[in-house]
């Protein structure tokens, strides 16, 4: 079953896009590519039960298990050496990833306190957004009860697009809710 958002870009948003950018071609309209979500937590190094809460919430929040990330090098001021675990990133594609996007601005924007929008400064030139949540407890999926450590993630929706401006607009007209500066 194609997810309600994703049939809604190839049927209406895509020549919106077309109009707004100026873009001829179908294909070069931009478009959703991945979503990638990272936790980090240095007690994960010491503690093996961190690391397993956080695999958890996640494989809970994106209905896929995620990927233990290892420390690169050691870092004598952070007690942490090579190979020690100190995160979890998962990678959404597909209808994975259209279905996290609805369930993310219909559901989990307006749980998160004091929110007023994101910021239109968080595009890293090629039309990428990165965005930090500080509490995973804004998902529903996340069932307070079980919750050891309350950490925040970071979450990064990757485009087709070329520049910032195609990649606002296409978040812009996916519903995605942005700050009025």
């Amino acid at each position: 079953m194609i997810p309600r958002l994703k049939e809604q870009y190839r049927n209406q948003l895509i020549g919106e896009l077309k109009k707004q950018l100026d873009i001829g071609n179908t294909n070069a309209v931009p478009k959703l590519e991945k979503i990638v979500i990272n936790i980090g937590d240095g007690k994960a190094a010491t503690d093996g039960r961190a690391l397993e809460s956080m695999v958890d919430e996640l494989t809970a929040i994106s209905g896929q298990k995620p990927v233990i990330k290892r420390a690169k090098k050691s870092i004598a001021g952070f007690k942490i050496r090579e190979g020690m675990p100190i995160g979890v990133s998962v990678t959404l594609r597909g209808n994975r990833m259209w279905e996290f996007y609805d369930r993310f601005v219909q559901v989990v924007v307006p749980r998160i306190r004091d929110f007023r929008g994101f910021s239109k400064k968080s595009f890293d030139g090629n039309g990428n957004f990165s965005l930090g949540l500080n509490e995973q407890l804004v998902f529903p999926e996340v069932e307070y009860d079980k919750v050891r450590d309350i950490r925040g993630m970071n979450i990064t929706i990757c485009t087709t697009a070329k520049d910032n401006i195609g990649g606002y607009e296409l978040l812009n007209s996916l519903g995605f809710p942005f700050r009025e500066n």
